[in-house]
């Protein structure tokens, strides 16, 4: 399975702590392309997908059609998370160059990254 960077994905998040998003849920692939196909390196970086609306730059909106998503989502970008490749149990689509920018941006913000 390729997993390209902007793949949504469905990922087993189970067993979680605390606040961490729970359950079997879309996310979107993070990680750099190179590094994921790389057979030495197991893990992904994933953000979480909601339906349930965030404000502010940390939850980009996410729109159905080309993602595999159903409806309208939310990409939970404080909820970043490394994950093993055993957990992704599917394949949905891809974010558009637009929504990816978004949830980069999130993320820059979110660990401190560039200029803001």
């Amino acid at each position: 399975m390729r997993l390209q960077r902007g793949a949504v994905v469905l990922v087993q998040l189970d067993p979680t702590r605390g606040h961490e998003q729970r359950g079997t849920r879309p996310c979107v692939v993070v990680s750099d392309t190179d590094v994921t196909e790389d057979q030495r390196f197991p893990l992904l970086a994933v953000v979480p997908i909601s339906s349930t609306a965030g404000e502010g730059a940390l939850y980009p909106p996410l729109d159905p059609g080309r993602s595999g998503l159903r409806r309208a989502s939310f990409a939970l970008v404080d909820q970043i998370r490394s994950i093993d490749k055993r957990r992704v149990t599917g394949v949905f689509g891809r974010l558009t160059a637009g929504e990816l920018a978004k949830v980069d941006e999130g993320l820059a913000l979110f660990l401190g990254l560039g200029d803001r």
